[in-house]
């Protein structure tokens, strides 16, 4: 056994189970890719001004959760906890905004770091899919990255998920809201580091998971009953988007997401059968997010999607993934002739696109067999000296355990015939 293991709260990706982290990853992409949406990937640390700014100073993942570092030239650095802020500041950096037409439309793949207390679904290293629509204020952008990610969802077959939307108001009618909300939240119980949030930004304490304050805020204000025109309209403009494609939603008015560049549209993506940690993914519209962080005005939407959780979620309902077969032809060759031989057989096998293996080591012909098994291989291709001899291998199917003679100058068109 290693002297180490893997950093509490973090976990290593294996095969098998590998192989599921990567479909899902696909799925989610997937309908991206046919939208439009371009891939990007930015560093695995920023400054840390980048996320005090964008994210929220109030927030518990700049507060309480962040990897800070300091480098050996004196620069603040931070682990990255989420990738919006990330995704901005790049496109920004490189202009994307001034290089042809607005939204610009990006997604994006990778790891995530929170120093967050360990538990099922939540952990201190986690994977995530995300995407961006940079530049253009539009319910039908909103209505779109939800519909993709309710498609990419059901594509990987799970049906007990459900969508929570809301809108956050924006700068004209979330100051009124804000005022009524402070006054309520004055004359509550609270303790120190919640009342100091009241101050900053009040919405903070709508999202408090702790029931003693989720039971005193039985009675606060709601935002939906402050909403000017413009942000009840636009709210109605994308609940009829959505709608119309056939997407099922559930309207969630205290649903606040836990960053404070959120405007408007906001929803999550909660499956019931993780426990509390039931979202599986969200995201909103972000309309000042540029400006905080530098930039133009760029009203902008996204979400990000857990790709741990939704493993989680395929798990709960019993969900198994078609996945491709990592290996479908193994050769076990006996004999040194036949290592030769069979070795460039899978190299021609593997440039014709078919998944091959060989038994390495010089492993016997019974250990090889166990090891052309355990390979998941749908076929194993077995040749000694007699078999060259004689111009021809033998073809095993792992299943039924019947064997044939083929020809060795036939042996590739015989096993994609079989492979369909």
């Amino acid at each position: 056994m290693s002297t180490f293991k893997a950093p509490k709260g973090t976990y290593d990706l294996i095969p098998p189970a590998s192989a599921t982290y990567l479909a899902v990853r696909d799925a989610i992409a997937t309908p991206l890719r046919r939208s439009g949406y371009g891939y990007i990937e930015t560093p695995g640390f920023e400054n840390v001004e980048l996320f005090a700014r964008g994210v929220g100073e109030s927030t518990d993942i700049v507060t309480k959760e962040m990897y800070t570092l300091t480098t050996k030239g004196g620069d603040e650095l931070a682990l990255r906890p989420e990738g919006t802020a990330s995704v901005l500041r790049a496109a920004l950096e490189a202009n994307l905004h001034k290089a042809g037409s607005l939204p610009v439309k990006l997604w994006y793949s990778g790891s995530y770091y929170r120093y967050e207390r360990p538990q099922k679904g939540r952990y201190r290293h986690f994977s995530q899919v995300g995407a961006e629509a940079i530049g253009a204020e539009d319910p039908a952008l909103d209505a779109e990255l939800i519909i993709l990610a309710h498609d990419a969802y059901r594509s990987l077959g799970l049906r007990n998920f459900r969508i929570l939307l809301n809108s956050l108001g924006d700068a004209e009618c979330r100051p009124v809201y804000r005022a009524a909300l402070q006054d309520f939240l004055r004359g509550l119980d609270l303790d120190e580091d919640t009342r100091r949030r009241i101050d900053i930004n009040p919405l903070r304490v709508l999202d408090d998971k702790r029931d003693a304050v989720q039971k005193q805020l039985a009675g606060a204000p709601l935002l939906r009953d402050y909403l000017c025109d413009g942000c009840r309209e636009y709210h109605a403009r994308v609940r009829e988007l959505i709608t119309a494609q056939g997407v099922v939603f559930e309207d969630d008015v205290k649903l606040v997401r836990g960053l404070d560049y959120y405007t408007r549209t906001t929803f999550e993506f909660v499956h019931d059968g993780l426990g509390s940690q039931s979202a599986v993914g969200g995201g909103g519209r972000y309309d000042g997010l540029s400006e905080m962080i530098g930039g133009p005005a760029l009203p902008s939407v996204g979400w990000a999607l857990g790709v741990d959780r939704t493993v989680l979620a395929l798990e709960a309902e019993g969900v198994r993934l078609d996945l491709p077969d990592a290996t479908s032809v193994f050769a076990v060759p006996l004999g040194e002739e036949a290592r030769k031989v069979l070795f460039g057989l899978v190299g021609e096998l593997r440039k014709e696109g078919v998944a091959a293996d060989f038994a390495y080591g010089g492993k016997g012909l019974k250990a090889a067999m166990k090891a052309a098994n355990r390979s998941g291989a749908r076929y194993a291709i077995v040749a000694g000296e007699r078999d060259l001899a004689e111009g021809v291998v033998q073809l095993k199917d792992m299943e039924s355990g019947e064997q044939e003679s083929v020809p060795l100058t036939k042996i590739v068109t015989t096993i994609q015939s079989k492979l369909g």
